[in-house]
């Protein structure tokens, strides 16, 4: 058996109210000038929170302006307030974009290498500035994976992968409330996004048997809860069974990480600025397709998690488990037809070039993906 390596959070806090033991933690650190990154909707709500850190001689810099799709510019902006601030922690409140940038920020504080330099794996030497995040939409795992992506204008606005241990924060904090009031669209987006972590992980030439548990338990529950998360929103076993799915697929993402489907989905990001975990779900079905000649078997047992009867062949079984995952994404509203979402047939062939490049995750894919299988595979979305 190959070897793995899990880094996670040294402070772990699952479940309804645990957003309150984000104080206490701040005030076991003594981190007295925080930094915290969130959205403009929990404004309010964090501001009251926070009030006891600041009536005990905290002093804390909000700011809200971290966009769906954060650059490299909007990073430098963000991080010359941190630093003017002399921020002692680091907070990430919100969704992927603002936990990556929280998370970048935390890094670079105190050094003096320019961000171009981490792009890649195991490129930070060290952090030295305590990290904390709190997710606020049930999708990315940010909050527990040594990812962060953002977007480089120098490069077309291509998104760049920065991977290291030292981007894990401190301490991760998951508040299912905190998704409750996310509109019902986003929920579903980001609800495709997590379970395709557990499931890239899964059917990746590099799985390993400790992540297939927190991949395939993923699955399980993000598929069975899913749709009542979307149809309502203040469903607490639903938001529940979802935000803990999406905190296995962001456990998967460090020991194994995605493949195809992510690579294929970042052109779409980066060129039309279609939300992340809409441009997965595009693309999952389809990728799906493709691979399960190559590894019917491991299709299978996807489709057991998504609830497919044990009938029939492998092969039966997993196509049948494309044909659940689509079902589940109708039932949320997803539109999945390239055209429908803005997108230009003649397109296909640059956006092809473009996922392309992102090999990182696309040496992780169960069958070997050349130009010409991307093309086909955009090609059959419109």
């Amino acid at each position: 058996m190959q070897s793995v390596v899990i880094n996670t959070p040294s402070r772990l806090v699952f479940g309804e109210g645990s957003l309150s033991a984000l104080l206490e933690e701040c005030r076991f650190q003594q981190k007295k000038r925080l930094f915290v990154l969130s959205i403009p909707p929990l404004q309010e709500q964090l501001e009251l929170l926070f009030e006891e850190l600041v009536d005990e001689g905290f002093e804390l810099h909000f700011d809200y302006t971290v966009n769906n799709e954060p650059s490299f510019s909007d990073f430098d902006r963000i991080l010359a307030c941190a630093e003017n601030f002399g921020a002692s922690g680091v907070i990430g409140i919100g969704g992927g974009s603002v936990m990556d940038v929280a998370k970048l920020v935390a890094a670079r504080l105190g050094t003096t290498q320019g961000l171009e330099e981490y792009v890649g794996i195991d490129l930070l030497p060290e952090r030295k500035t305590w990290l904390a995040c709190v997710p606020s939409t049930a999708g990315t795992g940010s909050e527990v994976s040594p990812n962060a992506i953002l977007m480089d204008e120098q490069d077309g606005g291509g998104k760049k992968g920065i991977i290291s241990r030292w981007l894990v924060p401190d301490a991760a904090f998951v508040d299912p409330a905190l998704t409750y009031g996310v509109p019902a669209a986003v929920t579903a987006a980001t609800g495709i996004d997590a379970l395709t972590h557990c499931l890239e992980a899964f059917v990746n030439r590099f799985s390993h048997p400790m992540i297939d548990l927190y991949a395939l338990e993923g699955i399980r529950l993000i598929a069975s809860s899913l749709k009542r998360a979307v149809a309502d929103g203040s469903d607490a076993k639903a938001r529940s069974a979802v935000a803990l799915g999406s905190l296995y697929g962001g456990m998967c993402l460090g020991p194994v990480n995605t493949a195809a489907v992510h690579a294929l989905a970042y052109p779409l990001g980066s060129k039309y600025g279609i939300a992340h975990g809409l441009s997965n779900a595009v693309l999952l079905p389809a990728v799906m397709r493709f691979n399960i000649p190559e590894v019917p078997h491991v299709y299978a047992q996807v489709a057991a998690a998504l609830g497919v009867p044990s009938e029939g062949s492998d092969v039966d079984r997993a196509y049948k488990g494309v044909e659940a995952l689509e079902h589940l994404m109708d039932a949320c509203g997803i539109k999945r037809d390239l055209k429908v979402l803005g997108i230009r047939q003649e397109d296909v062939p640059e956006l092809a070039r473009e996922g392309m490049k992102v090999q990182r995750l696309l040496k992780n894919n169960p069958r070997t993906l050349r130009y010409e299988d991307a093309v086909a595979i955009y090609n059959t979305l419109f």
